[in-house]
């Protein structure tokens, strides 16, 4: 009954897609405008199918029905609740459903949004988006049905042989096989994917927005306000999916680290990239009519990335933990991004010519100069990212050698990069428009940067004197000074006028202009992330263990003794692990235990390291053997590790605050910005 019901609602919501993309077409042909009445149909179908697939999946999972391959292949019975849930996008087929009802309900959402206030471009928009719907579930309906049956079973769990049609004869396991453990070793994997699709699957409505502004020949701009109000929808999500992923490396993956440009991370970063370039010139051509044809080129780079990262981590081309199996989709999924770039960059060549030539800068030294150099900035840090990720790609494809790219060339250009990003972030948002005569910008930062000067000199005589942790603490000081500056002074004018208490000016100001402040509180975000990485990578002091029961150890001011050994048993797994006390000055800290995981016969034990967090820091211990003669574990202490957590946080936060601008009836006020 689950693969007949599941392949039904998988049918429905490819004809649904067909249908929005068919009665949509006029509007893309800028021949007919299409009525939110034409469309209701199709979305509500495409929407009901989408749903009703994942939710057959789950229902499948629940069950135990083993008579689906993929639920053969990827659970076990006894899995706990939140990982046979999570397990519905363990794997390729499963995170198709997942990756198409994310699509439905933002299709869903801008159908509702966009004929909602009656926009010139939503039946072209939703044609576009109909078009990709129709990819996606032509996928789950060919190439990776995730209601295949399984044909024949493997004795140990699993199937081997699977039959696209429900009426094929099964062959059913007695057992399943279980998804990869690592991925049911911690909690953050039932929320880690979900988010990153939000985002990755969020840029296709930017992207079709673009293209419907391109194929209607849009000159009023109407398309940007619209766009930017989108992608700063998936641009919040995205950073907050990348966050997770890296917090979920650190806790799950024992290997003391959380970003290491795994080319799957990588694939992820790009369109974060791109995304944040153009959030930041949409800004500028909304405001001064610069940048209209780079925003398009954005828009395409940014959703363009997201397909990559798809075929990256769905085509097992690469090598990686993110990565799935080799599998059928590779070739579907390279023809895919082949024909997005084709023709989003077909049209924009056949139509770059009608986009109105924008006013020239008046001046490099503007706000808008600012933002080009940060724009420059992101789009070389794309092309790095991008490079140093497929070149080993290349080379095997071209010759056979294989080669690799490591964490030294990345690094060589992220910290450069990053360093002009936030010199950028510092100065940019107090550099007025136009034209910045260099006495006011002085007179603006000269206040910020002595007191930065200052705090940095303090941290090199009493804290650190690696060149990295100074560097960013300048810089990172001089921006939040030079915000704290100007946000006092807007509460200085605002409370002379009105005679309003200080907090409740700042509050006004924030809610008069929440696009502007949000912005802002992403910035603050961003350097704490920073601040966070540079003090704990530079700062960290690692160590191995090898003890006897009994016996202790010091390392970084810690004392740690291993207590005793313990084991126990969980439905899908067994644990082994130690009781390792902690004291610090004599004095009980806590008791840590780093555990090896077995999850049966003829797969590796999962290491699972044990954290213990402070605002101090991190005391990380990951656990490498444990037997009769005693254990051995690495051992690393990151100093402010928690802000590298809260900063990337933050600057998810600051987007969402952000949004509240595209629903604020208030006009933005003027002194906010340009003061």
């Amino acid at each position: 009954m689950i693969p007949w019901l599941g392949l039904v609602s998988i049918l429905i919501a490819l004809g649904a897609s067909l249908t929005l993309a068919w009665k949509g077409l006029p509007a893309l042909l800028n021949r007919a405008p299409v009525s939110r009445h034409q469309l209701k149909n199709p979305v509500m179908w495409l929407v009901i199918g989408a749903s009703g697939a994942l939710l057959i999946l789950e229902m499948g999972l629940l069950l135990n029905d083993f008579s689906v391959a993929y639920i053969a292949n990827n659970h076990r019975a006894g899995t706990p609740l939140v990982f046979t849930i999570s397990s519905a996008w363990a794997a390729l087929e499963g995170s198709i459903v997942l990756w198409g009802l994310v699509l439905a309900v933002f299709i869903g959402t801008a159908y509702r949004s966009l004929y909602g206030s009656n926009h010139p471009l939503a039946g072209a928009t939703l044609s576009v988006l109909g078009m990709m719907a129709v990819f996606w579930f032509g996928v789950m309906a060919t190439v990776a049905n995730p209601f295949a049956v399984c044909t024949a079973a493997i004795e140990t769990g699993g199937c081997a042989v699977t039959g696209w049609a429900p009426w094929s004869v099964v062959d059913l396991p007695e057992l399943g096989r279980g998804a990869n453990p690592l991925l049911q070793n911690h909690i953050l994997m039932a929320i880690h994917p979900p988010v990153l699709y939000a985002g990755y699957v969020g840029l296709s409505v930017p992207f079709a927005i673009g293209m419907a502004s391109l194929s209607s020949q849009d000159k009023e701009e109407v398309w940007l306000r619209t766009t930017r109000i989108w992608t700063l929808t998936a641009w919040s999500f995205l950073t907050a999916g990348i966050v997770l992923g890296a917090w979920w490396s650190y806790e799950v993956l024992g290997w003391g680290g959380y970003w290491a440009w795994d080319p799957v991370e990588n694939a992820s970063f790009i369109p974060w990239l791109l995304a944040t370039a153009f959030l930041h010139s949409s800004v500028v051509q909304i405001r001064r009519g610069v940048l209209s044809s780079w925003n398009y080129v954005l828009v395409i780079g940014a959703f363009s990335a997201t397909i990559l990262g798809t075929f990256l981590t769905r085509s097992g081309v690469i090598a990686s933990v993110h990565s799935f199996t080799q599998s059928s989709i590779g070739p579907v999924l390279l023809v895919f991004l082949s024909v997005i770039l084709i023709a989003s960059l077909t049209l924009f060549a056949t139509r770059v010519h009608l986009i109105e030539s924008p006013p020239r800068l008046d001046s490099l030294a503007s706000r808008e100069g600012v933002f080009l150099l940060n724009n420059l900035l992101l789009t070389v840090f794309a092309f790095v990212v991008l490079s140093g990720t497929l070149f080993p790609l290349a080379i095997e494809a071209l010759y056979g050698d294989t080669v690799g790219v490591g964490r030294p060339f990345f690094d060589r250009w992220a910290v450069p990069i990053s360093y002009c990003l936030i010199l950028a972030m510092a100065v940019g948002p107090i550099t007025p428009y136009r034209v910045a005569r260099l006495e006011l910008l002085w007179a603006r930062v000269r206040t910020p940067l002595r007191l930065s000067l200052g705090l940095t000199a303090l941290l090199v005589l009493i804290a650190s004197r690696n060149r990295h942790v100074i560097v960013v603490t300048l810089l990172v000081t001089w921006s939040a000074f030079n915000i704290g500056r100007h946000a006092l002074t807007l509460i200085r004018k605002r409370t002379s006028v009105t005679g309003r208490r200080p907090w409740e000016a700042l509050l006004d100001l924030m809610r008069g202009d929440p696009g502007y402040w949000g912005g802002q509180i992403s910035h603050i975000g961003v350097m704490a992330l920073a601040l966070g990485i540079a003090i704990s990578a530079n700062h960290s002091v690692s160590g191995t263990l090898d003890l006897s029961q009994g016996e202790s150890t010091r390392l970084a001011g810690y004392e740690l003794t291993y207590l005793t050994p313990f084991a126990r048993s969980e439905p899908h797994r067994e644990i082994f692990g130690a009781r390792l006390e902690v004291t610090r000055g004599g004095q009980p800290v806590t008791v840590l235990m780093p555990s090896l995981n077995s999850y049966g016969e003829g797969v590796s034990p999962v290491v699972t390291p044990a954290v213990h967090s402070t605002l101090q820091g991190d005391l990380y211990v990951s656990l490498t053997r444990i037997d009769r003669s005693g254990l051995n574990a690495e051992v690393w202490v990151y100093p402010l590790q928690w802000m590298v957590w809260a900063g990337g946080l933050i600057t998810a936060a600051g987007a969402g605050f952000s949004l509240f601008s595209a629903f604020s009836r208030r006009k933005p006020r003027a002194m906010a910005t340009d003061a």
